[in-house]
């Protein structure tokens, strides 16, 4: 039916002139039911237009013989026939043909319907199996490569604030927006070489608006100083733009879900396009779980070398928090090790005094 349809969309679309039947109740363009279309082709096929060798040019009156041999024959040939008709009808333009000389009969008895014999459809289910329950994986996410793109600095600023526009409008997770004191987008110079993704902000970043200011942000920024740079050279980012709520309690934070951080995620990635760093730093592994779609990281193990996101290189390394609630020597020198490496792929100066940091006896 719907073969039936496009082909008289056809006629309708290609034919330059309107083609006038004798049957002054049936043409071209006229609003019938669909086995008239039908009837339309094959008249058209069967008494005008010699297709094959084997398509007979007379039909006989009989309604029901008729209708149900070229119905039959029509759907088991049907492309070949559309594809013979849009030719023949493009002959017939070229040769200023209007009109087809169709009896009232041929019609009339083309228009007869169908009786059809009806079908029962008896429905098996299938055996029930019983299946293992499995819990629900993350959401699945890809990693797109990002191009360096050439922005100018004034289309820049004006995609950042465009997306920064966006972003404090987003609605998309309504129970983030109920507890939501504002959105945290993101700090920096959209022109770093140097990129940190947290998780999502905790109390401090909601209540002022920026990443990364609270007891874990100071830690971060006297990371940033020590290897020569300021919150002002970086950009630091979350993958969470609100603060995950806590339904029945006052303090505390907690983890982002993987639905939300997904819901949240282009956001981030336009950032990541647009300011288009060097290198980036995932601060633990909830950030490194949201940036590449994963749905469990364990950090201790994924930190210390470099993996390629989207292209560009990524180190993942502990959280400040998770610094701040250990205070182990070996964790510091760890995560200074993991910042040492990033320096020298940004090709920054190191010093002797630098790479002595945390080291056994040196505080």
């Amino acid at each position: 039916m719907r073969q039936v349809r496009r082909w008289n969309y056809f006629l309708l679309r290609s034919s330059t002139y309107s083609f006038d039947w004798d049957c002054p109740s049936f043409g071209w363009g006229h609003a019938c039911e669909w086995r008239s279309h039908v009837a339309s082709l094959i008249c058209f096929l069967s008494v005008s237009i010699p297709v094959f060798g084997y398509v007979p040019c007379t039909i006989s009156t009989k309604p029901q013989k008729a209708s149900v041999f070229y119905l039959i024959w029509c759907m088991t040939y049907f492309e070949q026939l559309l594809e013979a008709t849009i030719r023949q009808v493009e002959r017939l333009r070229q040769q200023q043909v209007r009109y087809l000389p169709v009896s009232p009969e041929l019609v009339r008895a083309l228009e007869q319907p169908l009786s059809q014999p009806e079908r029962k459809f008896v429905r098996k289910d299938p055996p029930m199996v019983p299946v293992k329950a499995t819990p629900a994986a993350a959401p699945s996410v890809a990693v797109e490569r990002f191009t360096e793109e050439p922005f100018s600095s004034t289309d820049k600023v004006a995609a950042i604030d465009h997306l920064r526009e966006r972003a404090l409008a987003c609605v998309k997770c309504p129970h983030l927006v109920r507890s939501r004191r504002s959105v945290v987008f993101g700090v920096g110079s959209i022109d770093a070489v140097l990129m940190f993704v947290g998780e999502a902000p905790g109390v401090d970043e909601d209540a002022q608006g920026e990443p990364f200011v609270g007891k874990a942000g100071q830690l971060l920024t006297r990371i940033i100083e020590t290897m020569g740079l300021s919150r002002e050279t970086v950009y630091i980012a979350n993958v969470l733009k609100c603060r995950p709520d806590t339904p029945g309690r006052k303090f505390g934070n907690r983890k982002p879900t993987p639905q939300e951080m997904v819901t949240c995620r282009p956001y981030l990635m336009e950032q990541i396009r647009m300011i288009q760093p060097k290198v980036i730093v995932a601060l633990g592994a909830t950030a490194v779980e949201g940036l590449m779609g994963l749905s469990s990281v364990g950090i201790t193990k994924y930190r210390g070398q470099f993996r390629e996101f989207g292209g560009i290189p990524m180190m993942p390394t502990y959280h400040p928090s998770y610094v701040l609630r250990n205070q182990s020597h070996r964790i510091k020198r760890q995560i200074w090790e993991d910042m040492l490496q990033v320096m020298e792929r940004l090709s920054l100066p190191v010093s002797e005094k630098q790479r002595g940091y945390f080291a056994k006896g040196v505080s």
